[in-house]
């Protein structure tokens, strides 16, 4: 979502966004002509009349899970976005019983919270993790 309109953002994910993720987002972008939703989520310049790039993942409770703010000069990582979806996704579905450490992508080792893994998530990042592109 952004001040943009519809159609920017059309041609946004066709002329660029589709060239560094196969197929372009696979989400709808959304138009907030005037700045109302990046007030109350705090990234609205009023002065300059834009937003600063907030990315806020919201579960479908509603809660706000993860959410990072960039200025302007610095870009985001829509592949690193897909994958914090697909992590907090998969620790939802298995209703917190599993945890994803730090790299996680499907299919890798996951955390089982508890006194026995004080100490030992290490082993697992670097059994599962390490050097893992």
């Amino acid at each position: 979502m952004s001040v943009d309109s519809v159609f920017v953002h059309k041609m946004w994910d066709e002329k660029e966004l589709s060239k560094m993720v196969k197929g372009g987002v696979p989400f709808p972008m959304l138009s907030d002509a005037g700045g109302k939703v990046g007030k109350v989520y705090g990234v609205y310049d009023e002065d300059a009349g834009v937003e600063n790039r907030g990315r806020f993942l919201i579960d479908p409770d509603g809660v706000i899970q993860a959410y990072e703010v960039l200025t302007p000069p610095v870009g985001r990582n829509v592949a690193e976005t897909l994958r914090q979806i697909q992590a907090f996704q998969h620790v939802r579905a298995t209703k917190g019983a599993e945890a994803t450490p730090s790299g996680w992508k499907p299919g890798k080792l996951t955390l089982k919270p508890g006194p026995d893994l004080v100490g030992k998530v290490w082993e697992v990042w670097k059994t599962d993790m390490a050097f893992d592109d």
